[in-house]
């Protein structure tokens, strides 16, 4: 996702991964936060039940002012792996994103995201 109006470069892609070993919200993924990031978007968030009993998955957003927001109360086969987007989602610097399991141990989740910097970094700094 490209803002035109807004300056950005792509800063880094990187997967965001967990295991829920309890049924309490995880927090996946936090946008970083400083002078030089405006944005991050995740672009897939993958969920896959390993246990072989269908189960729930919940997935939050915390904004900045620590605001919850429920995006997904999704019933996930047993086995089966589920893509939980089906658009991407942008996150503003400091939001999170947060999952919780209806019985631990049976979550693998992992998010693809790309992470936006408002300044380009030189090939010479690489």
């Amino acid at each position: 996702m490209f803002v035109t109006t807004i300056p950005q470069y792509v800063l880094g892609i990187t997967n965001a991964k967990t295991v829920l070993t309890t049924t309490d919200a995880t927090i996946l993924y936090t946008a970083p936060s400083g002078a030089d990031f405006n944005s991050s978007v995740i672009t897939s968030i993958l969920a896959h039940e390993h246990s072989n009993n269908s189960d729930t998955l919940r997935v939050f957003i915390t904004d900045a002012s620590s605001s919850v927001f429920e995006l997904f109360d999704k019933t996930v086969a047993g086995h089966a792996t589920a893509e939980l987007l089906t658009k991407d989602l942008a996150l503003q610097a400091g939001e999170s994103i947060s999952v919780q399991a209806g019985t631990a141990n049976r979550f693998h989740i992992v998010a693809s995201i790309q992470e936006f910097a408002i300044h380009r970094t030189p090939q010479s700094a690489l």
